[in-house]
């Protein structure tokens, strides 16, 4: 009985994370939590572009914790005078997988 239900749990465990890995789950996510009221994929809106977003941050392996902290903590200075807010309230998972969701937009 322990073993099926740490199989169950595990099997849990691994569909939350291909579901929070699915694009199109983590792009509504954003729009749920208003993130493209400030950015879009292609332009600048108030903050920068998503695009622009992963050229800047191609290569740097810190990169995923940087921004991981920047949406968490909110920030400013990097792309300009207006600050991003903080995001206390979201969680940590679902930060990284919209900040991988970001940084796939490559050029």
């Amino acid at each position: 009985m322990k073993l099926r239900w740490m199989l169950s749990a595990a099997t849990l465990l691994l569909l939350t994370q291909a579901q929070a890995a699915d694009p199109k789950a983590v792009e509504a996510m954003m729009q749920k939590n208003g993130c493209f009221a400030c950015h879009s994929v292609e332009q600048k809106i108030i903050g920068p572009s998503y695009r622009d977003v992963a050229k800047r941050y191609a290569g740097q392996s810190d990169a995923p914790a940087k921004l991981v902290a920047k949406v968490k903590n909110g920030g400013g200075g990097v792309w300009g005078n207006m600050g991003m807010p903080p995001h206390p309230t979201l969680k940590d998972d679902d930060i990284h997988a919209m900040i991988d969701w970001v940084l796939s937009h490559k050029p």
